[in-house]
């Protein structure tokens, strides 16, 4: 659900930023502030009604109640029903432009959208962030185990913890953040996590995995402990960012003390590479320019190849060889992922350091000095930035669009078509920030629709949080982690499943608490609205010891067995917040 390119500190600064473009996506499925209403555990709720619900009146899912010729006033007049951080409003789309008989139209079509932005994350993270992520991590000599838990979980979470600070910034929707990311907690680190086992069963590096759930225990009894005082103070939200800290400084000494442990070895260490696919799978999933884009038609003589061929080559999404070769269904799929890759290939660039040329190509890298940050300005708050005057007179757009020029006029003439420059790495930080800002505009327009969705369905704010909003942004996480295991590096993914949840509860939680305080007061209240609150921290707990009882008990071999079981765990969890959510089943008051 996230982002330049001068180095990593200023890339993730930007990226921080920039991530802002999915915060409101992350919070879509969230109240408005509102005055919080106790909820009496031992009371009735009615079903599709939660205690926030019942307390305003107004909520957006109500429409449906009323005479269909007043769904467009009052989705118009009610600010509950304003989705905010996309490109278009579909509650108003639905309810204002379809007629009320043509309803099932408006589903299908949102439903066929909702599919297609789906094919735009799988794109973006297998053929973009993926690449670039690995190029990153290459080029500054990380282990897996730390990209996984610096850029990896940043480019996943910083909607999460953005989304997370806007909640903060209100005490009465402070709980629902709680809640969101546990929830976002419970589905990573059951469903991505089977996930990366069913799809590429592998060993997990003992030290660095129990490292990771050891202080993501710690974080989520933290929390727990919180909830439970129902109040968080300045110490302790410092405390969190202290903690996170600290585990980052763990995993750089423990890997540092790895590599000094090898090098002390008789047998001299080998330089560190990245894992490789295993010979049964395709070699093309390396790079966007390879295999898919036009690697069969590279010319015998580079050198004389002209600046226009190489632009109309690189930005062929159809290798046409391959076309004739491949069954009806995958050109049928493939004519529906060409007008995005296109976009994609106009938009990110990718560094390639499986190539001798790095995927060097003069013009096209040129022309992504100009639309890398322009798409970036134009997508962050659905284009509000980019459209801002500055003075009143020129617009930002304007500016980058005028510098962006001149740096690729620059490089394009102290360059050539043959060599890369020495700052060709540049450019993978700069694919990494436009391809996260890609999901990011495609995760935000998902969530929106699922908010639709819920309020069509008359689902309530618990349900849309535990489930839709859970997943919509968890779906970075998902596309990204799933796509790193599959184009086999298991051991990034898995460990950016805890390192990118622990940024999320750490920083999320700890910074948005802190900025409060800053604006308000020096302590927090957090007031849990539902007792799905501390059913999601059990869970969530109980998962966590889980894989940390069961996986050295495999001797760190994960298989299918074991992600079928985190499966299974969820779909059980799922069930059981459902049927307390809609009073099916009724638990005790804590």
């Amino acid at each position: 659900m996230g982002q330049g390119a001068v180095g990593p500190a200023g890339a993730l600064g930007l990226a921080g930023a920039l991530s802002l473009a999915g915060v409101l996506a992350g919070d879509s499925g969230a109240q408005p502030a509102g005055t919080p209403v106790p909820l009496d555990l031992g009371g009735t709720v009615p079903p599709g009604g939660d205690a926030l619900s019942q307390g305003r009146g107004l909520d957006c899912w109500e429409v449906r109640k009323r005479n269909s010729s007043e769904w467009c006033r009052f989705v118009r007049s009610n600010p509950d029903c304003r989705l905010e951080g996309g490109f278009l409003d579909y509650l108003q789309g639905v309810f204002c432009v379809f007629p009320p008989r043509l309803l099932p139209l408006a589903v299908t079509l949102y439903a066929l959208w909702l599919l297609y932005l789906f094919i735009i994350l799988g794109v973006t993270a297998e053929k973009f962030f993926c690449p670039n992520l690995s190029a990153i991590s290459t080029n500054l000599k990380l282990s897996h185990n730390v990209a996984g838990v610096t850029f990896l979980a940043f480019g996943n979470g910083a909607p999460d913890v953005f989304s997370a600070v806007v909640a903060f910034s209100d005490p009465r929707t402070a709980g629902l953040a709680i809640g969101a990311v546990f929830g976002a907690g419970v589905f990573v680190t059951t469903v991505v996590a089977g996930g990366i086992a069913l799809v590429k069963p592998f060993t997990a590096a003992s030290r660095p995995f129990l490292r990771d759930v050891i202080f993501y225990m710690v974080a989520v009894f933290l929390t727990f402990m919180v909830l439970y005082f129902g109040r968080i103070t300045l110490g302790e939200a410092l405390g969190y960012l202290g903690l996170y800290i600290f585990y980052v400084f763990t995993v750089v000494l423990c890997t540092w003390i790895h590599r000094r442990q090898r090098r002390e070895e008789l047998t001299p260490p080998r330089p560190w590479e990245p894992e490789m696919p295993t010979d049964a799978e395709e070699p093309e999933s390396s790079g966007t320019n390879s295999g898919d884009y036009g690697e069969e038609y590279r010319p015998l003589l580079p050198s004389e190849e002209t600046s226009l061929r190489i632009l109309t080559t690189a930005l062929s999404p159809l290798d046409y060889r391959k076309w004739r070769r491949k069954p009806w269904y995958w050109r049928l799929f493939k004519v529906f992922r060409v007008p995005v890759e296109l976009m994609l290939l106009l938009t990110v660039p990718v560094v390639d350091p499986d190539k001798d040329d790095l995927n060097w190509k003069r013009p096209l890298n040129c022309l992504h000095i100009l639309t890398s940050p322009l798409f970036c300005i134009l997508t962050l708050k659905s284009g509000t930035y980019g459209l801002y005057q500055i003075q009143g007179i020129f617009p930002v757009w304007g500016l980058v669009t005028l510098v962006g020029s001149v740096l690729a006029i620059i490089i394009f003439l102290t360059t050539s078509n043959v060599e890369p420059p020495k700052y060709h790495c540049v450019f993978a930080f700069l694919g990494f920030l436009a391809s996260a800002m890609w999901i990011n505009a495609a995760a935000t327009e998902l969530v929106n629709i699922l908010r639709t969705l819920g309020v069509i369905f008359q689902l309530s704010n618990t349900v849309l949080g535990l489930t839709l909003l859970a997943w919509g942004n968890s779906i970075g996480d998902t596309f990204s982690d799933l796509t790193m295991a599959r184009q086999g590096y298991p051991r990034m993914a898995f460990s950016a499943c805890f390192g990118g949840i622990i940024f999320n509860i750490l920083v999320g939680v700890g910074l948005g608490c802190l900025l409060q305080m800053t604006s308000s007061q020096l302590v927090v209240k957090l007031e849990p609205d539902s007792l799905l609150v501390w059913i999601l921290a059990g869970a969530l707990g109980l998962s966590l010891v889980f894989s940390f009882v069961s996986v050295p008990a495999q001797c760190f071999q994960l298989g299918k067995a074991y992600g079928v079981c985190l499966i299974l765990y969820y779909l059980a969890f799922l069930c059981l917040a459902l049927l307390t959510e809609f009073r099916v089943i009724h638990l005790s008051a804590l």
